[in-house]
Protein backbone atom coordinates (compact mmCIF):
# COMPACT_ATOMS: atom_id res chain seq x y z
CA UNK A 1 0.00 0.00 0.00
CA UNK A 2 1.56 3.65 -1.10
CA UNK A 3 2.03 6.02 1.78
CA UNK A 4 -0.57 8.24 -0.08
CA UNK A 5 -3.03 5.66 0.22
CA UNK A 6 -2.64 5.33 3.28
CA UNK A 7 -2.97 9.04 4.44
CA UNK A 8 -6.27 8.14 3.04
CA UNK A 9 -7.57 5.80 4.87
CA UNK A 10 -6.14 7.57 8.36
CA UNK A 11 -8.26 10.65 7.24
CA UNK A 12 -11.33 8.68 6.72
CA UNK A 13 -11.31 6.89 10.08
CA UNK A 14 -10.66 9.96 11.98
CA UNK A 15 -13.62 11.40 10.27
CA UNK A 16 -16.21 8.75 11.32
CA UNK A 17 -14.56 8.80 15.03
CA UNK A 18 -15.18 12.83 14.85
CA UNK A 19 -18.75 12.30 13.62
CA UNK A 20 -19.47 10.14 15.80
CA UNK A 21 -17.95 11.60 18.79
CA UNK A 22 -20.15 15.13 18.24
CA UNK A 23 -23.77 12.67 17.75
CA UNK A 24 -22.23 11.49 21.37
CA UNK A 25 -22.10 14.77 22.80
CA UNK A 26 -25.59 16.12 21.16
CA UNK A 27 -26.79 13.08 22.98
CA UNK A 28 -25.52 14.18 26.26
CA UNK A 29 -26.46 17.20 25.51
CA UNK A 30 -29.84 16.70 25.11
CA UNK A 31 -29.61 14.44 28.03
CA UNK A 32 -28.54 16.99 30.31
CA UNK A 33 -31.56 19.62 29.79
CA UNK A 34 -33.62 16.74 30.73
CA UNK A 35 -31.49 16.78 33.64
CA UNK A 36 -31.54 19.86 34.11
CA UNK A 37 -35.68 19.75 33.89
CA UNK A 38 -35.48 17.25 36.62
CA UNK A 39 -33.41 18.81 39.09
CA UNK A 40 -35.73 22.14 38.65
CA UNK A 41 -39.01 20.88 38.18
CA UNK A 42 -38.54 17.43 39.53
CA UNK A 43 -41.53 15.66 42.00
CA UNK A 44 -40.86 17.46 45.27
CA UNK A 45 -38.65 20.06 44.42
CA UNK A 46 -40.87 22.57 42.97
CA UNK A 47 -44.42 23.59 43.80
CA UNK A 48 -46.10 25.99 40.97
CA UNK A 49 -49.19 26.56 43.95
CA UNK A 50 -46.55 28.87 45.39
CA UNK A 51 -45.77 32.19 44.11
CA UNK A 52 -41.92 33.27 43.34
CA UNK A 53 -40.55 35.75 45.55
CA UNK A 54 -40.70 39.53 44.52
CA UNK A 55 -37.71 41.45 43.36
CA UNK A 56 -33.91 40.55 44.38
CA UNK A 57 -35.74 37.25 46.24
CA UNK A 58 -38.02 39.71 48.78
CA UNK A 59 -40.90 39.16 50.23
CA UNK A 60 -42.54 41.51 48.01
CA UNK A 61 -45.15 41.24 45.57
CA UNK A 62 -44.30 39.20 42.36
CA UNK A 63 -43.67 41.44 39.34
CA UNK A 64 -44.70 40.52 35.54
CA UNK A 65 -43.77 42.48 32.73
CA UNK A 66 -46.50 42.23 29.74
CA UNK A 67 -46.11 43.20 26.30
CA UNK A 68 -48.39 42.09 23.55
CA UNK A 69 -48.48 41.91 19.50
CA UNK A 70 -51.27 42.57 17.52
CA UNK A 71 -52.02 40.49 14.71
CA UNK A 72 -54.66 41.33 13.39
CA UNK A 73 -58.59 43.04 14.32
CA UNK A 74 -61.43 41.04 12.53
CA UNK A 75 -64.19 43.89 12.61
CA UNK A 76 -65.66 46.29 14.73
CA UNK A 77 -68.97 45.68 15.23
CA UNK A 78 -71.27 49.22 15.86
CA UNK A 79 -74.80 47.29 16.72
CA UNK A 80 -73.23 45.03 19.51
CA UNK A 81 -70.54 47.41 20.62
CA UNK A 82 -67.47 45.10 20.44
CA UNK A 83 -64.83 44.28 18.71
CA UNK A 84 -62.31 41.44 17.72
CA UNK A 85 -58.95 40.96 17.83
CA UNK A 86 -56.66 38.20 17.37
CA UNK A 87 -52.90 38.87 19.30
CA UNK A 88 -49.63 37.46 20.45
CA UNK A 89 -49.46 37.73 24.49
CA UNK A 90 -46.33 37.95 26.38
CA UNK A 91 -45.65 37.47 29.88
CA UNK A 92 -41.85 37.69 31.26
CA UNK A 93 -41.60 37.51 35.22
CA UNK A 94 -38.63 35.88 37.45
CA UNK A 95 -38.49 32.98 39.56
CA UNK A 96 -35.65 32.37 41.73
CA UNK A 97 -36.50 28.30 41.93
CA UNK A 98 -35.98 27.80 38.10
CA UNK A 99 -32.51 29.07 38.14
CA UNK A 100 -29.67 26.27 36.87
CA UNK A 101 -26.35 25.94 35.40
CA UNK A 102 -25.95 26.85 31.80
CA UNK A 103 -23.04 24.94 31.00
CA UNK A 104 -21.06 27.49 29.83
CA UNK A 105 -23.46 29.22 27.76
CA UNK A 106 -24.11 26.74 25.56
CA UNK A 107 -27.90 26.05 27.52
CA UNK A 108 -29.39 29.41 26.69
CA UNK A 109 -33.23 28.54 27.47
CA UNK A 110 -35.29 25.93 28.53
CA UNK A 111 -38.58 25.11 26.48
CA UNK A 112 -41.86 24.02 27.98
CA UNK A 113 -45.36 23.59 26.27
CA UNK A 114 -47.37 22.55 29.56
CA UNK A 115 -48.29 25.99 30.82
CA UNK A 116 -49.21 23.74 34.69
CA UNK A 117 -45.25 22.53 35.56
CA UNK A 118 -44.63 25.91 36.48
CA UNK A 119 -46.14 29.11 38.37
CA UNK A 120 -48.64 31.59 36.45
CA UNK A 121 -49.99 34.61 36.97
CA UNK A 122 -53.57 34.71 37.16
CA UNK A 123 -54.08 37.10 34.34
CA UNK A 124 -57.43 37.43 32.59
CA UNK A 125 -59.22 40.01 30.62
CA UNK A 126 -61.89 41.92 32.12
CA UNK A 127 -63.58 43.10 29.06
CA UNK A 128 -64.05 40.14 27.16
CA UNK A 129 -67.12 38.55 25.50
CA UNK A 130 -65.40 35.53 23.43
CA UNK A 131 -61.77 33.73 23.00
CA UNK A 132 -60.21 30.84 22.37
CA UNK A 133 -56.78 29.23 21.90
CA UNK A 134 -55.74 28.31 18.87
CA UNK A 135 -54.55 24.49 18.75
CA UNK A 136 -53.93 23.74 15.01
CA UNK A 137 -51.49 22.27 14.58
CA UNK A 138 -50.18 22.11 17.74
CA UNK A 139 -50.99 24.37 21.15
CA UNK A 140 -49.80 27.69 20.10
CA UNK A 141 -48.26 28.49 23.69
CA UNK A 142 -44.83 27.59 24.99
CA UNK A 143 -42.41 28.75 28.21
CA UNK A 144 -39.16 29.46 28.15
CA UNK A 145 -37.09 29.23 31.44
CA UNK A 146 -33.75 31.13 31.19
CA UNK A 147 -30.84 30.25 33.47
CA UNK A 148 -31.45 32.93 35.70
CA UNK A 149 -34.38 32.09 36.53
CA UNK A 150 -36.15 34.30 34.10
CA UNK A 151 -39.49 32.61 32.85
CA UNK A 152 -41.11 34.02 29.61
CA UNK A 153 -44.29 32.66 28.54
CA UNK A 154 -46.19 33.23 25.14
CA UNK A 155 -49.45 32.20 23.63
CA UNK A 156 -51.67 33.35 20.39
CA UNK A 157 -55.41 33.66 21.16
CA UNK A 158 -58.28 35.27 19.94
CA UNK A 159 -60.78 37.52 21.78
CA UNK A 160 -64.18 39.52 21.47
CA UNK A 161 -64.30 42.36 23.80
CA UNK A 162 -66.23 44.91 24.33
CA UNK A 163 -66.00 48.41 22.92
CA UNK A 164 -68.97 50.94 24.35
CA UNK A 165 -69.01 53.81 21.73
CA UNK A 166 -70.51 57.52 21.68
CA UNK A 167 -72.07 57.36 18.28
CA UNK A 168 -73.73 61.21 18.73
CA UNK A 169 -70.87 62.03 15.44
CA UNK A 170 -71.57 58.87 13.76
CA UNK A 171 -70.24 58.77 10.81
CA UNK A 172 -67.93 61.44 11.76
CA UNK A 173 -66.70 59.60 14.74
CA UNK A 174 -63.95 58.76 16.65
CA UNK A 175 -63.99 55.37 18.70
CA UNK A 176 -61.65 54.24 21.88
CA UNK A 177 -61.95 50.51 22.13
CA UNK A 178 -59.79 49.24 25.11
CA UNK A 179 -58.22 46.10 26.02
CA UNK A 180 -58.03 45.56 29.86
CA UNK A 181 -56.11 42.84 31.70
CA UNK A 182 -56.22 42.11 35.38
CA UNK A 183 -55.36 39.99 37.95
CA UNK A 184 -58.62 37.80 39.28
CA UNK A 185 -57.31 36.89 42.77
CA UNK A 186 -53.72 38.21 43.39
CA UNK A 187 -53.98 41.41 44.98
CA UNK A 188 -51.33 43.79 44.84
CA UNK A 189 -49.36 42.94 48.04
CA UNK A 190 -48.88 39.43 45.85
CA UNK A 191 -48.66 40.23 42.15
CA UNK A 192 -48.22 43.45 40.27
CA UNK A 193 -48.28 43.85 36.56
CA UNK A 194 -46.03 46.21 34.70
CA UNK A 195 -46.11 47.15 31.11
CA UNK A 196 -43.06 46.04 29.12
CA UNK A 197 -39.99 48.79 28.96
CA UNK A 198 -39.70 50.06 25.48
CA UNK A 199 -42.28 48.66 23.33
CA UNK A 200 -45.05 46.86 25.35
CA UNK A 201 -47.02 46.73 22.30
CA UNK A 202 -46.53 46.22 19.03
CA UNK A 203 -49.28 46.38 15.55
CA UNK A 204 -48.67 44.54 12.46
CA UNK A 205 -47.91 46.85 9.40
CA UNK A 206 -50.06 45.66 6.94
CA UNK A 207 -53.39 46.51 9.49
CA UNK A 208 -56.47 46.80 7.45
CA UNK A 209 -59.91 47.59 8.54
CA UNK A 210 -62.55 47.91 5.99
CA UNK A 211 -64.32 50.81 7.76
CA UNK A 212 -61.99 52.36 10.38
CA UNK A 213 -58.14 53.29 10.46
CA UNK A 214 -56.08 52.94 13.68
CA UNK A 215 -54.84 56.20 13.75
CA UNK A 216 -53.05 55.20 17.50
CA UNK A 217 -52.77 53.50 20.75
CA UNK A 218 -52.14 53.96 24.45
CA UNK A 219 -51.06 52.27 27.01
CA UNK A 220 -52.13 52.81 31.11
CA UNK A 221 -52.47 51.68 34.26
CA UNK A 222 -56.05 50.75 35.63
CA UNK A 223 -56.04 49.44 39.46
CA UNK A 224 -59.21 48.45 40.86
CA UNK A 225 -60.13 48.54 44.69
CA UNK A 226 -63.29 46.33 45.27
CA UNK A 227 -63.84 44.93 48.47
CA UNK A 228 -61.73 41.98 49.08
CA UNK A 229 -58.56 44.40 48.03
CA UNK A 230 -56.79 46.23 44.83
CA UNK A 231 -55.79 44.42 42.23
CA UNK A 232 -53.13 45.22 39.04
CA UNK A 233 -54.86 46.30 36.00
CA UNK A 234 -53.27 47.24 32.56
CA UNK A 235 -55.18 48.37 29.83
CA UNK A 236 -54.38 49.81 26.27
CA UNK A 237 -56.47 52.10 24.28
CA UNK A 238 -57.20 51.70 20.38
CA UNK A 239 -58.09 54.84 18.71
CA UNK A 240 -60.30 53.88 15.75
CA UNK A 241 -61.15 56.81 13.52
CA UNK A 242 -64.19 55.81 10.94
CA UNK A 243 -63.10 56.30 7.03
CA UNK A 244 -66.22 58.40 6.19
CA UNK A 245 -65.52 58.32 2.02
CA UNK A 246 -68.12 54.86 2.13
CA UNK A 247 -70.53 57.01 3.87
CA UNK A 248 -70.60 59.87 1.75
CA UNK A 249 -71.37 57.63 -1.20
CA UNK A 250 -73.47 55.58 0.36
CA UNK A 251 -75.67 57.98 2.21
CA UNK A 252 -74.75 61.55 1.82
CA UNK A 253 -74.81 62.15 -1.85
CA UNK A 254 -77.76 59.44 -2.46
CA UNK A 255 -79.90 61.51 -0.10
CA UNK A 256 -78.82 64.67 -1.88
CA UNK A 257 -80.17 63.49 -5.53
CA UNK A 258 -83.15 62.41 -3.81
CA UNK A 259 -83.67 65.97 -2.88
CA UNK A 260 -82.77 67.79 -5.68
CA UNK A 261 -85.21 64.98 -7.80
CA UNK A 262 -87.78 66.28 -5.55
CA UNK A 263 -87.66 69.59 -6.56
CA UNK A 264 -88.15 68.80 -10.62
CA UNK A 265 -91.39 68.91 -9.46
CA UNK A 266 -91.11 72.62 -9.32
CA UNK A 267 -90.67 72.71 -13.06
CA UNK A 268 -93.38 70.58 -13.97
CA UNK A 269 -96.37 72.28 -15.31
CA UNK A 270 -99.30 72.72 -12.70
CA UNK A 271 -102.12 70.87 -14.45
CA UNK A 272 -99.57 67.58 -15.01
CA UNK A 273 -101.61 66.10 -11.53
CA UNK A 274 -100.30 62.35 -11.98
CA UNK A 275 -96.35 63.31 -12.91
CA UNK A 276 -96.15 65.29 -9.61
CA UNK A 277 -98.07 63.20 -7.30
CA UNK A 278 -96.30 60.54 -8.18
CA UNK A 279 -92.60 62.26 -8.19
CA UNK A 280 -93.26 63.25 -5.28
CA UNK A 281 -94.36 59.84 -3.12
CA UNK A 282 -91.98 58.09 -4.72
CA UNK A 283 -89.09 60.35 -3.44
CA UNK A 284 -90.43 60.22 -0.12
CA UNK A 285 -90.80 56.46 -0.01
CA UNK A 286 -87.29 56.31 -1.24
CA UNK A 287 -85.93 58.40 1.59
CA UNK A 288 -87.70 56.88 3.87
CA UNK A 289 -86.50 53.18 3.21
CA UNK A 290 -83.13 54.58 2.77
CA UNK A 291 -83.28 56.23 6.39
CA UNK A 292 -84.79 52.84 7.72
CA UNK A 293 -81.62 51.00 6.32
CA UNK A 294 -79.45 53.70 8.17
CA UNK A 295 -80.96 52.75 11.17
CA UNK A 296 -81.10 48.81 10.93
CA UNK A 297 -77.49 48.89 10.99
CA UNK A 298 -76.93 51.03 14.02
CA UNK A 299 -77.91 50.02 17.62
CA UNK A 300 -81.21 52.31 19.45
CA UNK A 301 -79.55 54.47 21.10
CA UNK A 302 -81.42 57.68 23.22
CA UNK A 303 -79.52 60.80 21.55
CA UNK A 304 -79.49 62.30 17.95
CA UNK A 305 -76.94 61.02 15.86
CA UNK A 306 -75.26 63.21 13.30
CA UNK A 307 -76.72 60.99 10.68
CA UNK A 308 -80.12 61.19 12.48
CA UNK A 309 -80.11 65.15 11.32
CA UNK A 310 -79.03 64.69 7.92
CA UNK A 311 -81.75 62.30 7.12
CA UNK A 312 -84.05 64.21 9.10
CA UNK A 313 -83.78 67.30 7.07
CA UNK A 314 -83.82 65.59 3.77
CA UNK A 315 -87.05 63.71 4.31
CA UNK A 316 -88.70 67.12 5.48
CA UNK A 317 -87.53 69.02 2.18
CA UNK A 318 -88.85 65.55 -0.04
CA UNK A 319 -91.69 65.50 2.37
CA UNK A 320 -91.81 70.00 2.00
CA UNK A 321 -92.09 69.81 -1.34
CA UNK A 322 -94.67 67.21 -1.94
CA UNK A 323 -96.26 69.42 0.07
CA UNK A 324 -95.81 72.08 -2.32
CA UNK A 325 -97.51 70.45 -4.94
CA UNK A 326 -100.69 70.49 -2.59
CA UNK A 327 -100.57 73.98 -2.28
CA UNK A 328 -99.91 74.67 -5.95
CA UNK A 329 -102.76 72.89 -6.69
CA UNK A 330 -105.49 74.40 -4.41
CA UNK A 331 -104.25 77.69 -5.28
CA UNK A 332 -104.33 76.59 -9.05
CA UNK A 333 -108.10 75.93 -7.83
CA UNK A 334 -108.58 79.13 -5.92
CA UNK A 335 -107.42 81.15 -8.77
CA UNK A 336 -109.71 79.59 -11.12
CA UNK A 337 -113.06 79.83 -9.21
CA UNK A 338 -112.17 83.65 -8.18
CA UNK A 339 -111.35 83.98 -12.47
CA UNK A 340 -115.15 82.62 -12.77
CA UNK A 341 -116.32 84.50 -10.24
CA UNK A 342 -114.57 88.08 -11.97
CA UNK A 343 -115.83 86.70 -15.34
CA UNK A 344 -119.34 86.64 -13.84
CA UNK A 345 -118.85 90.07 -12.32
CA UNK A 346 -117.58 91.39 -15.96
CA UNK A 347 -120.24 90.67 -17.65
CA UNK A 348 -123.17 92.10 -14.90
CA UNK A 349 -121.00 95.29 -15.13
CA UNK A 350 -120.86 95.06 -18.79
CA UNK A 351 -124.43 94.69 -18.97
CA UNK A 352 -125.30 97.78 -16.59
CA UNK A 353 -122.64 99.90 -18.59
CA UNK A 354 -124.81 99.00 -21.90
CA UNK A 355 -127.99 100.15 -20.28
CA UNK A 356 -126.63 102.89 -18.44
CA UNK A 357 -125.08 103.79 -21.76
CA UNK A 358 -128.64 104.21 -23.91
CA UNK A 359 -129.62 106.77 -20.52
CA UNK A 360 -127.15 109.28 -20.81
CA UNK A 361 -125.41 111.15 -23.71
CA UNK A 362 -122.06 111.45 -24.97
CA UNK A 363 -121.40 115.06 -22.28
CA UNK A 364 -122.26 112.97 -19.01
CA UNK A 365 -119.98 110.41 -20.21
CA UNK A 366 -117.07 112.79 -21.17
CA UNK A 367 -117.71 114.45 -17.56
CA UNK A 368 -117.45 110.56 -15.93
CA UNK A 369 -114.41 109.77 -17.08
CA UNK A 370 -113.00 113.03 -16.61
CA UNK A 371 -113.92 112.37 -12.66
CA UNK A 372 -112.59 108.98 -12.79
CA UNK A 373 -109.18 110.10 -14.41
CA UNK A 374 -108.61 113.20 -11.51
CA UNK A 375 -109.57 110.38 -8.64
CA UNK A 376 -106.98 107.94 -9.90
CA UNK A 377 -104.44 111.17 -10.07
CA UNK A 378 -105.39 112.18 -6.76
CA UNK A 379 -104.04 108.67 -5.09
CA UNK A 380 -100.97 108.20 -3.10
CA UNK A 381 -98.09 106.75 -4.56
CA UNK A 382 -96.80 103.41 -2.99
CA UNK A 383 -93.29 103.00 -1.88
CA UNK A 384 -91.65 100.11 -4.33
CA UNK A 385 -90.87 96.50 -2.58
CA UNK A 386 -88.26 94.59 -3.92
CA UNK A 387 -90.12 91.63 -4.13
CA UNK A 388 -93.45 92.53 -5.26
CA UNK A 389 -91.16 94.50 -8.76
CA UNK A 390 -90.08 91.11 -8.77
CA UNK A 391 -93.37 89.25 -8.22
CA UNK A 392 -94.86 92.20 -10.96
CA UNK A 393 -92.68 90.72 -13.65
CA UNK A 394 -95.18 88.09 -13.77
CA UNK A 395 -98.57 89.32 -15.18
CA UNK A 396 -101.81 87.76 -13.34
CA UNK A 397 -103.37 86.33 -16.76
CA UNK A 398 -99.50 85.01 -17.34
CA UNK A 399 -98.74 83.48 -14.30
CA UNK A 400 -100.99 83.24 -11.56
CA UNK A 401 -100.75 82.71 -7.53
CA UNK A 402 -100.15 79.41 -8.40
CA UNK A 403 -97.07 79.90 -10.71
CA UNK A 404 -95.72 82.42 -8.45
CA UNK A 405 -95.89 79.38 -5.80
CA UNK A 406 -93.69 77.28 -8.22
CA UNK A 407 -91.56 79.64 -9.24
CA UNK A 408 -90.66 80.91 -5.25
CA UNK A 409 -90.01 77.39 -4.35
CA UNK A 410 -87.17 76.65 -7.44
CA UNK A 411 -85.41 79.68 -5.73
CA UNK A 412 -86.01 78.92 -1.85
CA UNK A 413 -85.51 75.09 -1.79
CA UNK A 414 -82.26 75.30 -3.18
CA UNK A 415 -81.32 78.07 -0.51
CA UNK A 416 -82.07 76.92 2.52
CA UNK A 417 -80.67 73.14 1.77
CA UNK A 418 -77.46 74.94 1.09
CA UNK A 419 -77.96 77.06 4.01
CA UNK A 420 -78.74 73.47 5.64
CA UNK A 421 -75.32 71.98 4.70
CA UNK A 422 -73.57 74.94 5.49
CA UNK A 423 -74.25 74.73 8.79
CA UNK A 424 -74.32 70.61 8.84
CA UNK A 425 -70.93 70.47 7.90
CA UNK A 426 -69.56 72.65 10.58
CA UNK A 427 -70.83 72.12 13.44
CA UNK A 428 -69.97 68.49 12.62
CA UNK A 429 -66.23 68.93 11.72
CA UNK A 430 -65.22 71.36 14.19
CA UNK A 431 -66.45 69.52 16.90
CA UNK A 432 -65.18 66.58 16.04
CA UNK A 433 -61.45 68.49 15.59
CA UNK A 434 -62.61 69.84 19.33
CA UNK A 435 -63.39 66.13 20.33
CA UNK A 436 -59.81 65.33 19.49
Amino acid sequence: MGTGNFFWVIFYFASLCSASLANNAKINFREKEKKVLDQILGAGKYDARIRPSGINGTDGAAVVSVNIFVRSISKIDDVTMEYSVQLTFREQWTDERLKFDDIQGRLKYLTLTEANRVWMPDLFFSNEKEGHFHNIIMPNVYIRIFPNGSVLYSIRISLTLACPMNLKLYPLDRQICSLRMASYGWTTNDLVFLWKEGDPVQVVKNLHLPRFTLEKFLTDYCNSKTNTGEYSCLKVDLLFKREFSYYLIQIYIPCCMLVIVSWVSFWLDQGAVPARVSLGVTTLLTMATQTSGINASLPPVSYTKAIDVWTGVCLTFVFGALLEFALVNYASRSDMHKENMKKKRRDLEQASIDAASDLLDTDSNATFAMLRQCEVHMQAPKRPNCCKTWLSKFPTRQCSRSKRIDVISRITFPLVFALFNLVYWSTYLFREEEDE
